[in-house]
C-alpha cells in the first residue's frame, strides 16, 4: 500500500466486486432456470432495481454473461439473453457421453455402498419429481445423480473434462427433458440399470458402454423431437 492511501479507499472497491459477483450469479441462473428466456431484453435499471444494487454492477454482469456467449447486444435494443445453438449443444452431449463414461467407469471401483444409496436417494427423488414434471428441477437432480458415480473418478484431467460439459451444458440452458419430457421417464429406469452394474461389479468396459449409451440416448431423442419442430 502506498503513502496516504487508506483501507477506506479500497472498501469500496472490494465491495463493487462483490455485488458484480453477485449480480453476476443472479442473472446467470435466471438465465440458466428459463425466467430470461432467449431473446429477453435485459434492462439494466430494472435488474438494478430487483436486485438493490446501482446500475454499475449489473453492467459488469452483463458484459462478463457476454463474454460467456450468454447474452449479445443488438443494434437499437440493447442487451438480450443469447439463443440456444442446437450445433453446440451436439458436440458438447456427444463429447460429455464419452468423457462421463470413461470416468464413471473408472469411479465404478471406488463407488461404496453409501455412494449407491446416495444415488438411489436421489434417483427416489426424480421418480417422484415425475408426478408433477418440473424440468428444471430434474436436471439438477440428474446431476446431482451423476456426480455421486463419476466424481470418485483417479483421474483428475478426465474428472476436469466431465467439469467442463457439464458447466457447457448449464450456459446452453439445456434442461433437455423440458423438450423431451418422456425421455425422463426412462432416464430413471436407466440410472436403476447402471447402478445394479456397479454394485454387482461389472466389467469397466460394460459400465462405460452403458453409461456412454445413457447419455446419447438423452441426445438422440432431443435430434428426433427437433426434426418435428
Amino acid at each position: 500500500m502506498t503513502a496516504g492511501t487508506s483501507t477506506s479507499a479500497i472498501a469500496p472497491t472490494a465491495a463493487a466486486r462483490s455485488k458484480s459477483e453477485q449480480a453476476y450469479e443472479a442473472v446467470k441462473s435466471w438465465i440458466v432456470d428459463g425466467t430470461y428466456s432467449p431473446g429477453y431484453r435485459l434492462v439494466l435499471g430494472t435488474i438494478a432495481k430487483d436486485l438493490g444494487f446501482s446500475v454499475v454492477p449489473v453492467r459488469e454482469a452483463i458484459r462478463r454473461l457476454e463474454a460467456e456467449g450468454l447474452v449479445k447486444f443488438e443494434r437499437n435494443v440493447g442487451a438480450t439473453v443469447a439463443g440456444i445453438d442446437p450445433t453446440e449443444y451436439l458436440y458438447t452431449m456427444q463429447t460429455l457421453s464419452i468423457v462421463e463414461g470413461a470416468a464413471t467407469a473408472l469411479s465404478a471401483p471406488l463407488i461404496g455402498g453409501t455412494d449407491i444409496a446416495r444415488a438411489r436417494e436421489v434417483n427416489a427423488e426424480m421418480r417422484e419429481c415425475l408426478k408433477h414434471f418440473d424440468p428444471v428441477r430434474f436436471t439438477h437432480l440428474n446431476q446431482d445423480f451423476h456426480s455421486v458415480l463419476f466424481e470418485h473418478c483417479p483421474n483428475p484431467h478426465l474428472l476436469d473434462l466431465v467439469h467442463r460439459g457439464w458447466n457447457r451444458l448449464a450456459s446452453l440452458r439445456s434442461s433437455t427433458f423440458r423438450f423431451v419430457p418422456g425421455r425422463a421417464h426412462e432416464s430413471v429406469d436407466e440410472h436403476e440399470a447402471l447402478l445394479r452394474l456397479i454394485e454387482t461389479g461389472a466389467d469397466a468396459d460394460e459400465i462405460e458402454k452403458a453409461a456412454r449409451l445413457h447419455r446419447s440416448a438423452t441426445l438422440d431423442a432431443y435430434l428426433s423431437q427437433a426434426k418435428n419442430l
